[in-house]
């Protein structure tokens, strides 16, 4: 599905069915040098139990145009204009590590708007170490594998994720070539590394919400360890929301290593 959002052409995947106005929506917002396909195994399974999904290609990355974000503010301001292109009124919002910090943001401006909120592997600070960070800017390809070393807690995927024995290693390394080619000159990872580790707005964005919150984090994730949010979840805790944090037994690639254990957490939560 291809959307005109701030005058450029987005792409959202469906999970292959239409757009049905009726339907509740959820919206899926993927992290740095990533796209729609990290959520392949979630969108469809929600398209196809009574959702509307629209897994978007974030500006400048892979089918989407427009400039990339350069922080996360930018990026929830797409989000909202991306709910108000697709006319939804009301949508739960579902992000990935600097997606999660997106939805986050773009909860705490849409308000009432939100049903639900879930938070996969999100941190805060989300700070990237400075070798990481300089990667990405000068040796794109060592960053991404550096990312994938520390990203992974295994190299074969359980047999629901494309099949038994599936290399998550190099299906992620195979994903952040095809994003990095297709914007080659915007510094694209650098640009998504940077606003995930200068974005200061999350305490404020918990305040505001209006919606329940579900924490999805890796108990062994190297990139953002569970503690990290812990701040966000007692500060959820305190402001009276509806919180649930569920620990699945792997790193930060959730998705791809706990596959039927996320997509259990997110569809169990949203329809509650």
């Amino acid at each position: 599905m291809e959307l005109q959002v701030n005058g450029a052409k987005t792409y959202c995947y469906t999970g292959g069915k239409a757009f049905d106005a009726a339907k509740p929506t959820v919206v899926f917002v993927h992290g740095a040098l990533n796209d729609h396909s990290v959520w392949a195994l979630q969108s469809r399974y929600m398209a196809n139990h009574g959702w509307n999904v629209l897994a978007v290609d974030l500006p400048g990355h892979c089918r989407s145009q427009g400039e990339a974000p350069s922080t996360v503010e930018e990026a929830a301001e797409f989000i909202v204009a991306l709910a108000d292109a697709a006319g939804l009124q009301k949508l739960a919002l579902v992000g990935h590590s600097m997606g999660a910090l997106i939805a986050l943001e773009a909860a705490g401006r849409l308000k009432d708007r939100v049903t639900h909120l879930v938070l996969i592997g999100i941190a805060y600070p989300m700070r990237v170490s400075p070798a990481l960070l300089e990667a990405s800017l000068k040796d794109p390809i060592r960053a991404l594998e550096m990312d994938n070393v520390f990203s992974r807690s295994t190299l074969a995927a359980p047999p629901s994720l494309l099949g038994p024995g599936t290399w998550v290693y190099g299906v992620n390394m195979a994903l952040g070539r095809r994003v990095l080619a297709s914007n080659p000159g915007a510094d694209l990872y650098y640009r998504d590394f940077k606003a995930c580790d200068s974005y200061t707005g999350a305490l404020e964005a918990v305040s505001t919400l209006t919606c329940p919150v579900l924490f999805l984090l890796g108990a062994v994730d190297q990139m953002t360890p569970p503690k990290s949010a812990q701040a966000l979840i007692d500060l959820a805790n305190k402001t009276g929301k509806i919180v649930k944090v569920v620990y699945v037994p792997v790193g930060h690639r959730q998705m791809s290593e706990a596959p039927d254990q996320t997509l259990f957490a997110i569809q169990g939560f949203l329809g509650s």
